[in-house]
């Protein structure tokens, strides 16, 4: 099995910044690609983010230019980092891993992080 587990976030005020991680641990061989998605309040989820291992991003229009997200190969780990956040960025952020978990295998596997709230309120 594989677990993703994050950390960072919590209340931040209008115009303030957060840092989320996400480390990926247990039965991976390969990561195809990482991410970050979120489900606002009566909301589906989205997708805020994504990463390949090669550096391939992928960012929602709604955090261009003021979301950066990184991966750091070796520990297998996934950062958010959030600026000018604003209300509408108020979410349940999700960690998803998309990972081959033995070598010569075709098969793909996706996992998602139990999710950390992020706040954004003065």
């Amino acid at each position: 099995q594989v677990q993703l587990v994050e950390s960072g976030g919590g209340l931040v005020q209008p115009g303030g910044s957060l840092r989320l991680s996400c480390a990926a641990s247990g039965s991976i061989f390969s990561i195809n690609a990482m991410g970050w998605y979120r489900q606002g309040p009566g909301k589906s989820r989205e997708l805020a983010a994504t990463i390949t291992p090669g550096g391939m991003t992928n960012y929602a229009d709604s955090v261009k230019g003021r979301f950066t997200i990184s991966l750091d190969n070796a520990k297998n780990t996934v950062f958010l980092q959030m600026n000018s956040l604003n209300p509408e960025d108020t979410a349940v952020y999700y960690c998803n891993a998309n990972v081959r978990r033995r070598s010569g295998s075709l098969v793909n596997y996706v996992y998602w992080g139990q999710g950390t709230q992020v706040t954004v309120s003065s």
